[in-house]
């Protein structure tokens, strides 16, 4: 393979900038700069010169043996001064050196796929922490990155690769006395296997959006004080506000940080009849908005009903709570009164939401579970009418484990490689 380079720090001005080098000639590479390198994993401070000895900076350098780095080849990394000048005289001495390139975007990662450092779902993880702006990302993104899904994936993989073989041996001794019904063991595994996907499944809607953050739409008749109350939940003028009915005319969204998970807040159009057309588009884009958020928060006055049927866990306050002498279960933004305790409540429910998460993460992860899980339903039932459909069960056992091999890049996933590295940056 090429041997690529390139900075795996942000550019732009800091206090130090690295540079990375990857492949059979990282070592060589290296030893042109700074004349020796230390030994492997052990940091070493060195001059850097260009080939006709020019001094270019003083650098610490680390090697990495293949067996030990992250791509799986031999790596050497340089902790430059971080003046963008140094960083582009070191980089254009790379690049015309012969055999050396500029990585691609992910480039480095992917090489980590290739070589068995790292499996599928765990590069995914590591997008996933270098994108992290929460706590719950940020622990979301360690499980996956630390091999918990791809751990799991191998259970399943294993019972499931037991059951085909006790099948099989039922065809291959099929003219033959087999001493023991295989068929109770086999069904306990894969009764097994289809708990915990089915478990697993359940919790991938609820840790995509810890991934890619809560919806909470804000719902109510004009002029009800729903942009008053994001602003104040927002702590900054997000919203236009006014005394009059249908200023909000678009959905305005407000990203946030709620207990450690990522929520963004949405004030849409108040719900009335209108024969204005741009608020007539607004209220339509509210009301479907509203309807595909995770969690609505319902502002009333009066007797007033919420404008739509609400979902169970949706929360129904009182609007204006300033203005009101009983306050019960009523907020009010200009004034503050309830707003803290709707931001714990909010907290909560998504909190309880987060609680269901497991090791999968992605609508890819659910969707080669499903396929695995209606493979052994198949199974199942083919296990159940005895020994003339053994073949075709096993087969279906094949089938199961297919998909398993999916979920960690054993197969099938060429289609998606070019989407996940593109959003990892240069030197990563």
């Amino acid at each position: 393979m090429d041997t690529i380079f390139a900075l795996a720090t942000a550019h732009g001005k800091a206090g130090v900038a690295v540079i990375r080098v990857s492949g059979p000639l990282a070592h060589a590479a290296g030893r042109i700069l700074a004349g020796d390198l230390p030994a492997p994993r052990r940091a070493g401070l060195r001059l850097l010169r260009d080939p006709e000895g020019v001094r270019l900076d003083e650098a610490l350098i680390l090697t990495f043996e293949d067996e030990r780095s992250f791509t799986g080849e031999p790596v050497v990394e340089l902790q430059l001064h971080g003046s963008t000048a140094v960083v582009s005289a070191v980089l254009r001495v790379l690049s015309e050196m012969k055999g050396l390139r500029q990585a691609d975007p992910g480039e480095f990662t992917r090489r980590a796929l290739e070589n068995g450092r790292l499996d599928l779902a765990q590069v995914e993880g590591l997008s996933d922490l270098i994108e992290a702006e929460t706590e719950a990302q940020r622990r979301q993104a360690l499980r996956v990155l630390s091999g918990d899904l791809g751990g799991r994936a191998e259970e399943w993989r294993r019972d499931l690769i037991r059951a085909a073989a006790l099948l099989e041996a039922t065809i291959d001794f099929a003219d033959e006395e087999v001493p023991t019904d295989v068929s109770p063991e086999v069904s306990e595994l894969m009764q097994r296997v289809m708990g915990s996907l089915r478990k697993e499944i359940t919790g991938v809607h609820s840790a995509e959006r810890v991934r890619t953050g809560f919806e909470v739409a804000i719902v109510g008749a004009p002029n009800v004080g729903k942009s008053t109350l994001l602003n104040a939940l927002a702590g900054r003028d997000a919203a236009i506000t006014s005394e009059f009915a249908g200023t909000t005319r678009d959905v305005i969204e407000v990203r946030m940080d709620l207990g450690g998970l990522p929520v963004t807040l949405l004030d849409t159009a108040g719900l009335r009849e209108t024969k204005d057309k741009v608020e007539e588009i607004g209220i339509a884009r509210a009301r479907e908005r509203a309807s595909l958020a995770d969690l609505r928060v319902f502002l009333v006055e009066g007797d007033q009903a919420p404008d739509f049927d609400p979902e169970p866990d949706d929360i129904i306050l009182r609007a204006k709570a300033d203005l009101l002498e009983d306050k019960t279960q009523a907020i009010s933004g200009a004034s503050g009164e309830g707003v803290q305790d709707l931001i714990e409540d909010i907290t909560k429910r998504l909190s309880e939401r987060a609680a269901s998460i497991g090791v999968a993460t992605r609508e890819r992860h659910r969707i080669a579970m499903m396929r695995a899980v209606d493979a052994l339903s198949d199974a199942e039932r083919l296990v159940r009418l005895g020994e003339d459909a053994a073949d075709l069960a096993a087969e279906e056992l094949r089938t199961a484990v297919r998909a398993l091999d999916s979920l960690v890049g054993r197969v099938d996933v060429e289609n998606v490689l070019d989407e996940i590295f593109a959003s990892f940056c240069l030197g990563k």
